[in-house]
């Protein structure tokens, strides 16, 4: 019984945030393992710690905002890589960045990043992480002081790392992304990324000549200024975590803080964006 594990597979629409806020409330209970799915993510409890009414409180399950349903599986002595390999394919942004799993083959890449998601998002699957990932390969940020906010596994401060950008702060209020990032920062061997766990009142005082922040909607308008004001004169911002839609309250939160806009991404409905302050 105490090696049984439960698996509800969550299907889940708008993906990213009901997502993101599903498992912050399951990280509330007993789950002790969350796994990305093309529709939403996988989460595992051990039987033991499980009842049937486990769900009856968790408050997005009833918000008509979201739609969520999910299948239950009892799975015996659950093999994580096994898991992992089953749900993590490797990508490949631009024919230049490579992204892949410890137990992945190898690949001659300009830049290739190592990365064990664990609990934690930014595989470089999701649109809005590919997105930022093609910004920051056509940007020079050698010697740029960089912010990753919200950097999940830390994989775009990797790789602005890897384009020569230093110091580089990376922050997630998540202690799981923060644990995680620390981890993916010594695996690809990273020297000049600072990790903090909190939020954006860690950015008091000070200032990036680059601040990439992939998070979403609501969390990027009600900190804007902050960004803003942690920008250096000439200093880029790149944004995603939302959808096209959200272009115009996003756009206009940044125009009248005094940024300029230079351009927009596109991926299946969601979009990136990136601006200067001048």
């Amino acid at each position: 019984m105490s090696n049984t594990y439960i698996a509800y597979h969550f299907t889940v629409e708008p993906k990213e945030l009901g997502t993101e806020i599903l498992i912050a409330e399951l990280g509330e209970l007993p789950f002790d393992s969350f796994i990305e799915t093309e529709t939403g993510f996988s989460a595992y409890i051990l039987q033991s710690l499980w009842n049937e009414t486990i769900l009856d409180e968790i408050y997005i399950l009833n918000n008509p905002d979201f739609e969520i349903s999910h299948t239950i599986e009892f799975i015996e002595q659950v093999n994580w890589n096994e898991e992992w390999e089953k749900n993590f394919n490797p990508i490949y942004v631009d024919e230049k960045c490579y992204v892949r799993a410890p137990f992945h083959e190898k690949l001659n890449a300009e830049y290739e990043i190592v990365i064990e998601p664990k609990m934690s998002f930014g595989t470089g699957h999701h649109e809005t992480t590919h997105m930022m990932i093609q910004h920051l390969l056509e940007t020079d940020v050698r010697n740029k002081k960089t912010l990753d906010m919200g950097c999940g596994t830390a994989i775009l401060a990797i790789l602005a790392e890897m384009k020569g950008a230093k110091p580089i702060d990376a922050i997630d209020i998540d202690n799981w992304c923060y644990l995680n990032s620390i981890e993916n920062c010594e695996r690809n061997n990273c020297n000049h990324i600072s990790v903090y766990e909190g939020d954006a009142s860690l950015l008091k005082g000070k200032k990036y000549d680059i601040i990439i922040a992939n998070i979403n909607r609501n969390i990027l308008l009600n900190d804007m200024q902050i960004y803003v004001d942690c920008l250096n004169e000439n200093g880029i911002l790149f944004l995603s975590g939302f959808y096209t839609e959200d272009f115009e309250a996003i756009n206009e939160s940044c125009i009248t803080k005094g940024l300029t806009f230079v351009k927009q991404l596109e991926r299946h409905n969601w979009a990136s964006l990136k601006y200067v302050k001048h």
